[in-house]
């Protein structure tokens, strides 16, 4: 192991977020079956007394119930109950599958609409499991609720959350939402598309959040997201120096086919930190009404020179 990455894991060892990493968590496996479909779950719950809301997690082209781990960390710290989903079809094994034929085959809009109808049973599991009173799923609040992802995850996340597709992708339950390296739409028109989107919604991207599956993506055209949104409760957090993989909840962890910066690897346990505590403030402030969060959120802490933060 390099000096480089030491000292990385010892920075996110002693991180303020990190202090209780080890939040209870348990694997399953779920079977939707009106459409016959398995999926893995992992649920990480808080160590502080229910009721808790409800956050959901959905993991970026080819990523597993691993992806968001230290988000979610923080997020179980802060007394929120975290759902991680795994989607079959455009997860790990179903990318290491298609490798021969092209990624075409596990990143395209019949995954995303199966990714939604993922997200949408997932609630329906968790609504069936509170009305049974199954211990920890019964003080669950139903009515705070916050869906986030990751890459592809994001554009799950803004399919749940309203953006206009073919199928209505849509679920009214989750009440605020978190993209994490989002895109603009390819419809012509990027604000008609995000039109429906209302709900609170944080964005999050950096100055090297690029292009890694080939569909156009650049730093500003996920930064335009938050420009195309409609007016009201929104907000972006632009990172310098931070690449794709800064937002995926892994530190450390890197594409196979993509160097990353020296400097994004030197920054990553700062962006790590800063990140953890910006989104705990964003669920606090919009699922619990926490106004010491909101107002934090007004100019948060430790942004470098050259990062950004805008709202509203």
């Amino acid at each position: 192991m390099d000096l480089r990455r030491r000292q990385l894991l010892a920075c996110l060892a002693t991180a303020p977020w990190a202090a209780r990493a080890q939040t209870p968590s348990a694997d399953e496996e779920w079977l939707d079956t009106v459409r016959g479909r398995r999926f893995p779950v992992r649920v990480r719950w808080p160590a502080t007394p229910g009721p808790w809301p409800l956050l959901l997690f959905s993991h970026g082209l080819g990523g597993t119930v691993e992806a968001g781990t230290a988000w979610a960390q923080a997020w179980a710290q802060a007394g929120f109950a975290v759902l991680h989903l795994q989607h079959p079809g455009s997860d790990g094994p179903a990318v290491r599958a298609a490798l021969s034929r092209g990624l075409g085959s596990v990143a395209n809009y019949d995954q995303l609409v199966q990714r939604a109808y993922d997200v949408r049973f997932a609630l329906d599991e968790v609504a069936r499991r509170r009305a049974a009173g199954m211990p920890g799923w019964q003080d669950l609040r139903t009515d705070a609720i916050g869906m986030s992802g990751h890459s592809f995850g994001a554009h799950t996340t803004l399919a749940v959350a309203g953006q206009l597709y073919p199928h209505d992708l849509a679920d009214p339950r989750p009440t605020a939402f978190m993209a994490f390296s989002p895109t603009l739409p390819g419809d012509p028109d990027p604000r008609r598309a995000l039109s429906a989107v209302t709900r609170p919604m944080l964005g999050l991207t950096g100055s090297l959040d690029g292009d890694v599956v080939g569909n156009g993506a650049t730093p500003e055209r996920r930064a335009a997201v938050f420009d195309a949104l409609p007016a009201g409760a929104k907000a972006m957090l632009l990172l310098k120096d931070a690449d794709h993989m800064t937002f995926g909840g892994q530190p450390g962890r890197s594409l196979p086919f993509r160097r990353r910066e020296n400097a994004t690897r030197e920054l990553e346990a700062r962006h790590t930190e800063l990140i953890a505590r910006v989104t705990t403030d964003w669920w606090r402030a919009r699922l619990l009404d926490d106004a010491v969060a909101r107002q934090r959120l007004t100019a948060p802490a430790g942004l470098a020179p050259r990062d950004r933060w805008v709202s509203g």
